[in-house]
């Protein structure tokens, strides 16, 4: 039974290590530069932010202390929606970020897939999957798909 113990408290130890390393783990809760999603499983990290005039995608690519850093051949690709009715928005540079070439199709709450290839020649890996909700969240800070609100926590039962 001692070993047991032992052995749960190793455990339990090591997992909380693991999580304190995580270097996404200061990103909780975060918005991007300029209010859009911040994207951090990719690096640099990236900031997915839908212009609410042109409904065109804009994606910053982020470093440390959420500075915005110029495009250097990365290339990003998104999917919205899906089956035969998807759109897949290919992205031209734009200054200091990437600009889709059309605007986001009609709808909310559209699944959408982000891609994203470091360099030319490169795999292309997923950056992140969410749905696509233009509606405000709670806090009406930031549209749903970028929302920084901390998840509402469950009621106790008595």
């Amino acid at each position: 039974m001692k070993y047991t113990l032992l052995i749960l408290s190793i455990l339990a130890v090591r997992l909380f290590w693991v999580q304190a390393d995580d270097p996404k783990a200061g990103y909780h809760g975060m918005a991007g530069p300029t209010g859009g999603r911040l994207l951090v499983e990719v690096e640099p990290h990236m900031e997915f932010l839908v212009n609410p005039v042109t409904k065109k995608v804009e994606v910053r690519f982020v470093g440390d202390a959420n500075i915005v850093l110029p495009p250097n051949g990365q290339e990003v690709a998104v999917t919205i929606g899906v089956g035969t009715s998807a759109t897949v928005l290919t992205f031209t540079k734009d200054g200091d970020k990437l600009v889709s070439d059309t605007a986001i199709p009609e709808g909310d709450n559209l699944p959408t897939l982000v891609q994203f290839r470091a360099k030319p020649g490169e795999s292309q890996v997923t950056a992140d999957k969410f749905t696509l909700s233009l509606t405000l969240c709670p806090a009406g800070r930031h549209p749903q798909y970028a929302c920084t609100c901390e998840p509402a926590k469950p009621k106790e039962q008595k």
